[in-house]
């Protein structure tokens, strides 16, 4: 099917206040190095996949509970989020010829 083809006619348009309440994705994530206990490392790799996911959203809910406001950023309509997504997709992964980690 071409997009040309899909019938968008379903869809109700955006109020104008759409974007305002959008919730901005923090963008790329940055690989560190950090040490934890040994304890505190089990109890979230007994979670299973996803386990670094958890300890950055358990880290962001104490930086927002102790009032931090991140720098508002200003974002086009294409980069607006849509669904939160843990990794690529299939077919961003088969342009890289990566193999997916079990």
């Amino acid at each position: 099917m071409k997009d040309s083809e899909i019938d968008y006619t379903d869809i109700p348009p955006l109020e104008k206040d759409f974007f305002k309440k959008a919730v901005l994705w923090p963008g790329t994530k940055k690989q560190i190095t950090l040490r934890l206990d040994p304890d505190v490392v089990d109890f979230f790799k007994k979670k299973g996949r996803g386990y670094q996911s958890m300890i950055n959203a358990v880290l962001r809910k104490y930086v927002e509970a102790h009032g931090f406001e991140p720098e508002k950023k200003t974002m086009h309509v294409a980069e607006a989020p849509g669904v939160y997504r843990a990794g690529r997709t299939g077919s961003e992964r088969a342009k890289t010829g990566r193999k997916r980690k079990p």
